[in-house]
């Protein structure tokens, strides 16, 4: 019997890859295909901007709410003894599910419906990001590869690249935003039924090296989890370091499109910027995989919000065609490898049961998504131009970036790693 479920477990390569995929169709397409299509909805009349800004806001909303979900999970489902891994599994495809559905009604001429839809497709993609996150992370750790679980966190680039990619052909071939959603929801479909299987297979058994770090004693391991009198004030700072992030980036990563148009209008290469922040997303995540798994990744955090910040701040400074295309891309890299090692810093200080933690963590990075919108909304009405409104908004954003990058060296400075 266990020679049989150990050959219907699936291997490293098939679980990064599922995760991988997942990832693409929840982040890549369900959440980011908004930001490459936005432009085409404002064409089409559909929209306007401050409209756009709720929208997006909704969706943060929505990201938020699953995450929360998630982090009180355990404690629900308890009360009605099912098991996690079955929990997990089943959200996970409900998730996947309504992301597919979502995004096909995002092609019905019902705008009134569009913030519900927005708001519900971020409460799907918080759920496969958690239980994504959690089921591969913990399987590739039983297998004793855990930095393999750095290659799950290319499909959000991934699945940008195609996104951004698939809108500059529909927009080139001068196609309306509702078809634009129907493409979308079927690739969506396309991707969900390769991997479908994969999250329904039993889990794979340990291997001997990872049964036996599993079993040693984890003090004796450099950064170890601390001792519980730490352990409220590390979660507190890593909890709102993480929620920096998120306010950080969205502003660029919502608006990049429109205002690239602003700044450079009937320039040809504008549709190309938005898949150039995702092949940085791809890049950053695989090369988070290099890092080794005893490193302090609280200075690789600081080092990840730092590159984010001169991203942002690239476009500003050289609102050009190098501007963007350089900020595009060094906003993506560190991107989901801020994701990846965050998660990592979760599973050392708390290893045993860390979804919750990680739900968490993903619902306060949540709240900085919606505030980002909401306060480009505000900027624009109180700003003298669009232009303006945008720089100041991008210029804050940067700013809060390069806290967070000094909060994590100062969580470095205060409880440093113990050494090898």
């Amino acid at each position: 019997m266990a020679d049989s479920t150990s050959a219907r477990a699936p291997g490293r390569w098939r679980i990064a890859m599922a995760g991988m995929v997942a990832l693409a169709v929840a982040m890549g397409i369900g959440r980011f295909a908004f930001t490459p299509l936005l432009p085409m909805m404002l064409h089409d009349g559909v929209i306007d901007l401050p409209a756009a800004s709720w929208l997006a806001s909704a969706n943060y909303l929505g990201y938020m709410v699953g995450a929360v979900w998630c982090t009180f999970q355990p404690l629900v489902w308890r009360q009605f003894r099912r098991l996690p891994p079955v929990v997990a599994s089943h959200m996970l495809h409900a998730g996947l599910m309504a992301t597919c559905l979502l995004t096909l009604g995002m092609a019905l001429q019902l705008p009134a419906l569009w913030p519900l839809a927005r708001f519900l497709a971020g409460v799907a993609s918080a759920f496969v990001f958690v239980y994504t996150s959690s089921w591969c992370l913990a399987a590739l750790a039983r297998l004793g590869v855990p930095a393999m679980g750095g290659f799950i966190y290319v499909g959000p680039g991934a699945g940008i690249v195609l996104s951004g990619l698939l809108a500059g052909a529909m927009v080139a071939w001068d196609w309306r935003a509702a078809s634009a959603w129907l493409v979308f929801g079927a690739l969506a479909v396309t991707l969900t039924a390769l991997v479908w299987r994969v999250f329904r297979a039993p889990a794979a058994p340990a291997t001997p090296a990872a049964s036996a770090s599993a079993a040693g004693p984890a003090a004796a391991a450099p950064g170890a989890p601390p001792a519980p009198a730490e352990l409220a004030g590390q979660l507190t700072l890593l909890t709102v370091a993480y929620g920096i992030a998120g306010f950080g980036y969205i502003i660029t990563a919502t608006f990049l499109p429109v205002i690239a148009r602003d700044a450079l209008p009937g320039s040809p290469w504008i549709q190309l910027f938005w898949p150039l922040f995702g092949l940085g997303v791809m890049l950053g995540a695989m090369l988070a995989t290099r890092v080794p798994a005893h490193a302090d990744m609280r200075l690789w955090l600081a080092g990840c919000y730092v590159l984010q910040t001169l991203g942002v701040l690239a476009s500003v400074v050289s609102p050009s065609l190098a501007g963007f295309a350089l900020g595009s891309f060094m906003l993506g890299l560190p991107f989901t490898a801020i994701t990846f090692f965050a998660m990592q810093e979760v599973r050392r200080l708390r290893p045993v049961a860390p979804a919750a933690t990680m739900g968490l963590l993903t619902a306060v990075y949540g709240l900085g998504q919606i505030v980002g919108p909401l306060l480009v909304a505000w900027v624009l009405r109180q700003a003298d131009t669009r232009g303006a409104g945008f720089t100041l908004s991008l210029e804050m954003a940067a700013a809060s970036l390069a806290v967070g990058a000094g909060l994590f060296g100062w969580m470095v400075r205060r409880n440093p790693l113990p050494r090898a």
